[in-house]
């Protein structure tokens, strides 16, 4: 390796993340995906180093590309995926900010037994109704029910493999 080259890499080590990206966007014409120092500094040097005194042999490029060729596992998603949807097929919904993803949506009813009596209560947009009344959460719900303090979720078996608990449509 020449003086020249060394010097070059050797000044790779005093650079930051953001030095290195820019020495990444000039030995291989596009911007770096990673913000890695160590993984920057090592693939820059190469590159330098490949520049100033030339990449692999013809051969081993051809082996190379050999072993590519018999890979059939993708391990990092295209750079850009283009769909073209029909805004007719397109179903939009709104979230709410701050709903627990836990929730099954407005309108499911949750169906237990409890001491020999099937419990109802539909699911909201801002709460949960049964017998009547509007409650802000299933942990009060279920303290209503029951009269002692219960966690709503393992009360009607939501997120729990369904044991104890069930939804109707």
């Amino acid at each position: 390796m020449n003086a020249k080259t060394r010097d070059a890499i050797a000044a790779l080590e005093d650079m930051s993340v953001g030095q290195l990206r820019e020495r990444y966007l000039e030995v291989f014409g596009e911007i770096a995906r990673t913000r890695n120092k160590q993984f920057l500094r090592k693939r820059v040097a190469w590159r330098i180093q490949a520049l100033a005194e030339g990449d692999l042999s013809a051969r081993a490029r051809r082996r190379a590309e050999e072993i590519a060729n018999d890979a059939d596992l993708r391990i990092r998603a295209p750079r850009q995926v283009t769909t073209t949807l029909e805004p007719e097929r397109m179903v939009t919904a709104t979230v709410q900010p701050g709903r627990d993803p836990r929730l099954p949506i407005p309108g499911t009813v949750l169906k237990r037994k409890y001491k020999g009596q099937i419990i109802r209560a539909m699911v909201l947009d801002n709460g949960f109704e049964y017998g009547g009344e509007v409650f802000e959460s299933l942990s009060a719900l279920a303290t209503h029910i029951t009269g002692t303090r219960w966690n709503g979720f393992q009360f009607f078996g939501i997120n729990l493999n369904r044991k104890g608990g069930s939804h109707e449509g």
